[in-house]
């Protein structure tokens, strides 16, 4: 089973304003509405992957100790940060983008 935390659930609401709304280019609202259904089936993807990989950037780290990298395009990289519990239930604590990981290190 996959659960949602408030902040993830927030997320989907940032992440569809903000394509919504982007300055560079504008985008239909059947776009922005397809774009934030295919993270939530990245989402929804996890709790059949055999191998988590734990997160390593300290950003994300904050945020749980696994994360999915889905390759959106050349671009943009969406990391979801999750934890898995001992029933296996996955809890998606975090949804953010390449640009605003930070990738130093520990």
């Amino acid at each position: 089973m996959v659960l949602y935390s408030p902040q993830a659930l927030d997320d989907f609401d940032d992440i569809f304003e903000g394509l919504l709304h982007w300055h560079k280019i504008e985008l239909s609202d059947q776009f922005t509405i397809d774009y934030v259904d295919e993270l939530k089936k990245q989402c929804e993807s996890i709790s059949s992957m055999q191998i988590h990989l734990s997160t390593t950037y300290p950003d994300h780290k904050r945020f749980g100790k696994k994360v999915h990298r889905y390759r959106r395009n050349l671009n943009t990289t969406w990391y979801i940060i999750y934890d898995i519990d001992d029933e296996n239930n996955i809890y998606i604590n975090k949804i953010m983008s390449n640009y605003l990981t930070v990738e130093e290190q520990e």
